[in-house]
């Protein structure tokens, strides 16, 4: 027992003294950046596993007010550099080369492997460069019936909670009708998460969503293996729930695979060889196709490349469009006069009984309608904080700090949510104001950066602009929205949320 006690005692001294030496060295670059409090060897990290997570944005906010705009936190011998400085935030995201993302997104490895989010260096570029072109308007105009048909489901689907008197939580039906919406573009497949609430995939979906963005506020459990120990429970069930997931669209994508297979040679098309299970319902199936047919080397990605990117982009689509949707119903139903004038606006470009398919040419035409999205956006951004790690030493320039550099490692998290909300920037910033967006010149283009900006920006924010106009749409002829119930109470994680949800009321639209 005192052999083992002995070696326990050496192993704890030599890691302490590495991560003694590590930071010593790394603190001499910024030392002009201040922070809290850290202690010795542990650093921050009573407080990094302590705060609750709906304290995160109360946390972050004193840390802003105590430090400025930009301070230093140390967890273990993890250096973090916390901005919401757009000078800082313009410098890293428009950098060619620092896209590494940070460790935070190691929660999402197990199901999403290293996908467009989370790979780097040239399998990054790669992957961009392949899925690109399926988001060119072309094809994306394809995709506007599944838009339209599926937000007609929601329509009817809201009219259970349409009297007119109670207030209800409006982000399960919108989750329920982007995740139909990105499972049909994504894989064509129709899972009728609108009508049948026990789809296992669905449901499995919407649990792994809530976990990772559970773990990520948790420094502690950042780490697998320490999340294993801490949470088996937990641990198991995301196992469970990544199996299930994993298996559902290996399935999708082997059948996709023979059917395209089969229209090719019997030279028809993709849409004439679907079956009862919906596999190919769609006349176009832009991403799973595209990634079936590429080759790279002369060689086709396996089934496990194109899964990590499926699962990415059913992850990115679905819950970063429900919560902006839903965000944006919310304000509306706040703000009467906005209301008034989005519904004036549809009618003026669509007619007040036009049943025409929508076109790409007469959504764009939807101008304040967008003003309106892009200041919801603004307010509440679906992802409120951009992380990055710092590749080799970075060196930037600030008119405040003056040259400085980022050590190599570190971690530094962009506070999209925040630098939106930049008194500098923004004349009564917490406001909702969609005018404001009406001139589209910004004398600090980084300080409105909705779906990121740079390399990394948002490969699908065209995507989702488009199936958002289209809702609303559909939604504000059905009904008009009331401010019932109680606002928003915003929570940071991966995703922003809400603690009391999206609640508003709606009443059906009287005929004139």
């Amino acid at each position: 027992m005192a052999y083992f006690i002995v070696v326990f005692i050496i192993v704890l001294f030599v890691w302490a003294l590495r991560i003694y030496i590590t930071t010593k060295n790394r603190s001499k670059h910024i030392e002009h950046i201040s922070g809290p409090y850290a202690v010795p060897i542990l650093g921050c990290v009573a407080e990094a596993t302590t705060v609750k997570p709906t304290k995160i944005l109360e946390k972050v906010n004193e840390l802003l007010h105590l430090y400025g705009s930009t301070f230093r936190a140390w967890v273990l011998d993890r250096l973090y550099i916390v901005t919401k400085d757009a000078e800082l935030v313009e410098q890293l995201l428009s950098h060619p080369t620092q896209i590494r993302k940070s460790s935070l997104y190691n929660n999402l490895k197990p199901w999403l492997g290293t996908g467009l989010l989370i790979s780097d260096s040239q399998k990054w570029h790669t992957r961009r460069k392949i899925i690109t072109p399926t988001f060119h308007f072309a094809i994306l105009e394809q995709f506007l019936e599944v838009f339209d048909r599926q937000s007609t489901v929601l329509v009817n689907c809201l009219s259970e909670r349409a009297d007119g008197r109670s207030a209800f939580d409006v982000m399960s039906y919108i989750s329920s009708a982007t995740l139909d919406i990105i499972t049909e573009s994504a894989m064509g497949v129709n899972v009728h998460a609108q009508t049948d609430k026990s789809m296992p995939y669905t449901m499995a979906v919407t649990e792994m969503t809530d976990l990772v963005s559970w773990r990520c506020i948790r420094a502690h459990l950042h780490d697998e293996t320490m999340f294993s120990i801490l949470c088996p429970w937990k641990k198991l069930r995301q196992n469970k729930l990544i199996k299930l997931m994993h298996k559902f669209t290996t399935n999708v994508i082997e059948e996709r695979r023979q059917s395209l297979e089969k229209s090719l040679r019997s030279e028809q098309n993709i849409e004439q060889n679907h079956d009862a299970n919906n596999i190919g319902a769609r006349k176009h199936m832009a991403l799973l196709d595209v990634l079936l047919q590429v080759t790279l080397d002369g060689q086709p990605l396996s089934n496990e490349d194109i899964r990590e990117e499926v699962d990415t982009f059913m992850f990115e689509g679905h819950d970063t469009t429900m919560t902006a949707l839903s965000f944006t119903l919310h304000l509306i139903s706040r703000h009467p006069e906005v209301q008034k004038r989005l519904l004036s606006e549809i009618y003026t470009v669509f007619g007040e009984t036009n049943a025409e398919p929508f076109a790409m040419a007469t959504l764009n035409n939807l101008k304040y309608m967008e003003c309106v999205i892009r200041e919801s956006l603004r307010l509440y951004p679906p992802v409120p904080v951009i992380s990055r790690e710092i590749i080799n030493d970075f060196n930037y320039t600030h008119s405040r700090f003056g040259d400085g550099i980022l050590p190599d490692s570190t971690q530094v998290l962009l506070l999209v949510y925040h630098t939106m909300r930049d008194p500098q920037a923004y004349d009564n910033p917490a406001e909702f104001i969609p005018d404001r967006h009406r001139n589209s010149t910004n004398s600090k283009p980084f300080s409105n950066i909705p779906f990121s900006a740079g390399p990394r920006n948002c490969i699908g924010q065209r995507f989702a602009m488009l199936e958002m106009k289209i809702a609303l749409c559909k939604i504000l002829r059905e009904y008009e929205l009331l401010p019932l119930g109680e606002d928003i109470k915003p929570v940071i994680g991966i995703i922003l949320r809400s603690e009391t949800g999206m609640q508003l009321g709606m009443k059906k639209r009287v005929s004139t």
